[in-house]
């Protein structure tokens, strides 16, 4: 499925050109009927010779509706340029040129409209080389001119054809399963609702898909769609395409919104691109300065931070990172033109080379504009590094977005960096599993290393502790979770670190996972493992009526005493009461015993049994009642699963 948009100077014979194609006039305004002037967007279709149906966009050629123009313009396939006879080369056909040349819309057919009015020959002449010369080292250069007249019909079979070869000549659309449909008008059909048409691109959509309207992430569903007027269930790339959305109102979109499936494409309000100021420019462009962004249908205002230059003169290429209050949608190798607001005139464009920047760079930063050279030029595994390198680690699809690269080239890509070392696997193939995690090995070699270093780092500050605890080693590394996994489980196969669960030895007392280099372990220098063994000594000559947790800090200090928890040396059944292990696992294997044998149990025998205080016996059955050892039916215990 093709597209094709006019071009050319205003009342050149565009709308009159594309009725006596196919029989259809694009104007559908009754200003624009009254005025014969086009001032919107007008479409129309027509079948070539061998069979294909190919749409139409007729855009605007008045220099004051240039914007409306560059809103059908950039999704187009080929241009049909058109230029009168009787007036030759005029402003609004350099114009157009220039738009067609910085959107990159290669492939085209010229006709020279209006032969009719034309009586000699030589003038023909002289506008045919007129216009060769003016398409000289433009997208136009050697498209095929046919003089045609919309009134006699003179020449449209040969336009038609001409249409049809350059069309064929073209590859089609590349269908990267992700839909993408920049909207260039919306309104609604009685008793079906809103309704919205573009030029879908990047994918297929289907009646009944879920569809997001992006930048709001409006949901929605496809309740219907047309292409040429003619219902379909499924809508191909590169297809003019009408879409009959529920669950969204009319009044929630505007013309530059994108439907996509949701969780396809990010909105963003920041991108990095390739800047051609054109000859023609009237001013330089300077750091700073604020102009009109047109992407596909929409239209936003940008600044403009000038980067590796001072200023760009006209003629002159650069690196623009372009940033807006209002967020649109873009993709690399996406085409896109600015404008100047006042005095209005078109200044140049380029193609987005990275969508979704990090954030600013410095303006003359040598590592950043490589990277631009990289992603505008590299080969496909190049270009899927670039795309990766930003984002460390990312789930395949994910850069597979960034990247846009067509789906034949995308596993080679891959496989060609994997087998280089330069791109690995963190579970999981890209191949089945889209989602799979994969990382840039100087990415992934760096964090490592961060990793370790931090484990060593708080080994050395903390050397009481058996290791960092697992969630703030995440939140020192600055990763999601899903990241972090990967990262332990790949340090811990290869020996350089290991994760370990403290105080998680009993029912019902909560794990703490901590990250620990492997053979480290707390030992405790001369003085402390004399005020240890002195502590230790206090609960083995009063196994059941120990030191309150209170005085074994003020014995040995906060740290050690905690190592001594963390180790499971001992055991804290509350804010006051702690036993050492051995200690502590007798009186459970005794209380069990007398439970087996008397059924239930008082406090007071507990206390009696044990020799104890109330406190002691009080924290020792509410924490057995706590961890599901025992039951307690008014004044006594049982045991709980008996």
């Amino acid at each position: 499925m093709r597209v094709i948009g006019t071009a050319g100077h205003v009342d050149h014979g565009k709308s009159a050109l594309i009725e006596a194609l196919t029989g259809t006039h694009p104007d559908r305004l009754r200003e624009e009927q009254e005025r014969g002037l086009t001032i919107v967007l007008g479409f129309a279709w027509l079948t070539t010779p061998n069979g294909e149906n190919i749409g139409i966009v007729d855009v605007p050629g008045h220099r004051d509706f240039i914007e409306n123009m560059l809103s059908g313009v950039g999704a187009i396939d080929a241009a049909l340029f058109v230029v009168a006879a009787d007036e030759g080369v005029m402003p609004q056909t350099r114009e157009h040129l220039a738009i067609l040349d910085l959107l990159q819309i290669r492939g085209g057919v010229v006709a020279l409209t209006k032969i009719d009015l034309v009586d000699d020959p030589e003038w023909l002449e002289l506008v045919e080389a007129d216009v060769r010369d003016t398409l000289s080292g433009t997208v136009l250069d050697s498209a095929p001119l046919v003089r045609v007249s919309s009134r006699t019909g003179e020449g449209i079979p040969e336009l038609l054809n001409a249409l049809e070869l350059t069309l064929t000549e073209k590859p089609p659309r590349p269908d990267l399963g992700r839909p993408r449909l920049s909207i260039d008008r919306a309104f609604t059909v009685s008793g079906f609702g809103t309704v919205v048409t573009g030029t879908l691109t990047d994918g297929r959509l289907q009646a009944g898909d879920e569809v997001s309207v992006l930048p709001q992430d409006l949901r929605g569903r496809v309740r219907g769609l047309q292409t040429h007027k003619r219902k379909t269930q499924s809508a191909v790339p590169g297809s003019r395409t009408a879409i009959n959305i529920s669950g969204v109102d009319l009044d929630q979109i505007q013309r530059g919104d994108v439907v996509s499936r949701p969780g396809d494409y990010q909105p963003t309000r920041r991108m990095d691109v390739y800047f051609r100021l054109l000859p023609e420019a009237t001013q330089p462009v300077k750091h700073n300065t604020e102009m009109k962004l047109f992407l596909g249908a929409a239209e936003v205002m940008a600044r403009l931070r000038l980067l590796g230059a001072e200023l760009l003169r006209p003629g002159e290429e650069g690196w623009l990172q372009l940033e807006f209050p209002d967020p649109i949608v873009a993709v690399r190798g996406d085409r896109y033109i600015l404008r100047r607001p006042s005095p209005t005139e078109t200044v140049g464009g380029g193609v987005v080379v990275d969508p979704h920047p990090k954030g600013r760079y410095k303006r003359f930063d040598k590592d950043a504009l490589d990277r631009f050279e990289t992603l505008a030029q590299g080969t496909p595994a190049e270009i899927f590094l670039q795309a990766l390198s930003p984002l460390g680690a990312a789930p395949f699809k994910d850069v597979v977005s960034r990247a846009s690269l067509d789906q034949s080239v995308v596993f080679e890509a891959y496989d060609e960096l994997s087998a280089g070392g330069r791109v690995i696997s963190l579970g999981g193939d890209p191949r089945k599993q889209p989602n799979a995690l994969i990382a840039s090995r100087g990415y992934w070699s760096q964090l490592a290393q961060r990793a370790e270093d931090a484990v060593v780092d708080y080994h050395q500050d903390y050397p009481l502790r058996h290791g960092v605890p697992r969630e703030e080693l995440k939140s020192r590394l600055g990763i999601s979770a899903r990241i972090f996994d990967a990262l332990l489980k790949s340090l811990a196969a290869e020996g350089r670190l290991e994760e370990i669960s403290l105080r998680g030895e009993l029912p019902g007392v909560s794990a703490v996972p901590v990250v620990k280099r492997p053979g480290h372990f707390v030992d405790f220098a001369g003085e402390q493992q004399k005020t240890v063994d002195g502590l230790l000594g206090e609960f083995k000559a009063n196994p059941y009526s120990p030191p309150s947790v209170k005085e074994c800090v003020d014995a040995v200090g906060e740290e050690i005493y905690n190592a001594l928890v963390d180790s499971g040396e001992l055991i804290p059944l509350s804010g006051e009461v702690v036993f050492r292990r051995e200690d502590y696992e007798k009186m459970v294997a005794e209380l069990r015993e007398i439970l087996g044998a008397e059924g239930n149990i008082s406090v007071a025998q507990v206390r009696d049994h044990f020799n104890t205080s109330r406190k002691y016996i009080l924290a020792f059955l509410e924490h057995l009642d706590a961890i599901g050892v025992t039951v307690r039916v008014g004044d006594v215990r049982g045991l709980k699963n008996q």
